[in-house]
Formats: structure tokens, C-alpha cells, sequence
């Protein structure tokens, strides 16, 4: 029973990455496309947040914990930040790029954008 409790959070990583990546494959509105796409990002919130967990573990701040207590790794919270920021700036590049493209091509749908192909 334990190592379900272990493994729960990286099946749930998985599966929640696997509907991002079939909801961009199936796509047909670019919108959509992209709404795929941050949920696909989102599931390396939930493996960060698996990997640096620990049980019973205090958060990382040192001024009145003593050497031996558990504390979670600050390493990964900062790259947990990172990764939300990364994908902020990523999807409102993305959508800037659907905005364009609608203006261009009068369309949102990823199949009739052939025409601007070069």
C-alpha cells in the first residue's frame, strides 16, 4: 500500500501529460491547441512537486529550525516558479502567434493555415 501512495502522484503526472498531448494532437481550433499545451506543462508541476516532497517535512526556512529537522528542498519550489513563469511567458507568446495568424488568415483551424506555408 505504501508504494501506491509513492507511485499515485507520477501516474497522475502521467496521465494529466497524456491529455494535454491528446488534446494537441486531436485539435482543430488553435485555441485549443495551446489550452492543450498548458495543461500538458502542467504535469511537470505535479512531478516537481512529487520529487521534491518529503514526509514530514518543514519548509526551507532556517531561522528557528534546528540542523536536524527535515525540511523540503528548496531547489525544486524554485524550479517549480520557474517552470509557471517559463509557461506564462510561453503560452502568451503562443497566443500571440494565433492572434497573427487569425489576422493573416481569417481562420483558427490548424488545417486550413496551409495556405501559409512557405
Amino acid at each position: 500500500m505504501n508504494s501506491v501512495i509513492h507511485t499515485f502522484p507520477y501516474l497522475v503526472a502521467g496521465w494529466v501529460f497524456l491529455c494535454g498531448l491528446y488534446g494537441i494532437v486531436t485539435s482543430r481550433h488553435l485555441v485549443h491547441m495551446v489550452v492543450s499545451m498548458a495543461v500538458l506543462q502542467t504535469s511537470t508541476y505535479i512531478l516537481l512537486l512529487n520529487i521534491g516532497f518529503r514526509q514530514s517535512g518543514a519548509a526551507p526556512v532556517f531561522a528557528d529550525l534546528p540542523p536536524s529537522t527535515r525540511i523540503v528542498d528548496p531547489i525544486v519550489q524554485a524550479l517549480m516558479l520557474t517552470d509557471i513563469v517559463v509557461e506564462a511567458t510561453v503560452v502568451a507568446l503562443v497566443l500571440a502567434f494565433v492572434v497573427k495568424a487569425h489576422e493573416n488568415a481569417g481562420t483558427l483551424s490548424p488545417d486550413d493555415l496551409r495556405m501559409m506555408r512557405g
